[in-house]
């Protein structure tokens, strides 16, 4: 299993005119093809600003990141980002949403137009190829957002808490369906979420983050006993689901004393 990304040392340092504060320190980790890992750390520790540096957005204080054996240097058409909201444009139907990516990277013909409709068959969006996003569920409208990245065929995707705009239900729902998207187009995958049931019921591996400045505190391999094929959804029935959660929650450190 090849190293997709590997994070050496970064630290990430903000300047104000009053002072400087220190986001990440030291922070190394690496992801492998096929992965998802999730980050989960205290409220503000800088989950955010590790996937921007990881994309290109942000440029570290300090240290290295190699993506696909390439050190980082701005930002990297093999790299899909997800943000919080679908950002989906509204004068524009759904397919169009979707092709967007490859318009701007001139890569739009035939093959490509056709595969990408082929994807929204697959996933449930195909009889609504024509409606607008104002059409569409808030878990619609995050799946769309997730194909329209899946459209430029990335070799990574960066989720930054993709379903925390959505009601508990459709979170549920639409997590199950990405999380089985993601293993069946065998997706490499970096998510951040401050929902430790989430990370645990998505993740092959989770990152435990310390609170400001972040560090790595903890990484947790989720293996669990399933009868039947694992699925966000599943996971949360398997027994050593709770065990992780409550590992993982005194890890966080941020419980009120």
């Amino acid at each position: 299993m090849g190293k997709i990304v590997d994070i050496k040392n970064i630290s990430m340092n903000y300047h104000t005119l009053e002072r400087e504060t220190i986001a990440i320190k030291n922070l190394s980790f690496e992801v492998y093809k096929g992965e998802i890992v999730v980050i989960v750390g205290p409220s503000g520790c800088g989950k955010s600003t590790i996937l921007s540096i990881i994309s290109g957005l942000l440029t570290p204080s300090s240290g290295e990141v190699i993506v696909n054996g390439q050190p980082v240097n701005g930002t990297n058409k093999t790299i899909g980002y997800m943000f919080q909201k679908d950002h989906l444009f509204e004068w524009r139907n759904i397919l169009n949403n979707v092709l967007i990516g490859l318009e701007i990277q001139n890569k739009l013909n035939e093959d490509t137009k056709a595969s990408i409709e082929k994807l929204l068959e697959i996933y449930g969006l195909g009889e609504f190829k024509y409606h607008y996003p104002r059409q569409l569920s808030g878990g619609m409208r995050q799946r769309v957002a997730l194909i329209r990245t899946l459209a430029i065929q990335p070799e990574l995707l960066l989720l930054d808490e993709p379903f925390s705009a959505l009601d508990y239900q459709t979170r549920l729902a639409v997590a199950d369906d990405i999380g089985n998207i993601l293993k069946k187009e065998e997706k490499t995958a970096i998510m951040v979420t401050h929902d430790i049931a989430e990370a645990i019921s998505m993740a092959d591996r989770i990152i435990v983050l310390s609170k400001r400045p972040a560090f790595v505190k903890s990484i947790h391999k989720i293996k669990l006993t399933l009868e039947n094929e694992r699925t966000p959804l599943s996971s949360r029935e398997a027994p050593e689901f709770k065990d992780y959660f409550n590992t993982i929650w005194k890890e966080l450190d941020v419980h009120v004393r």
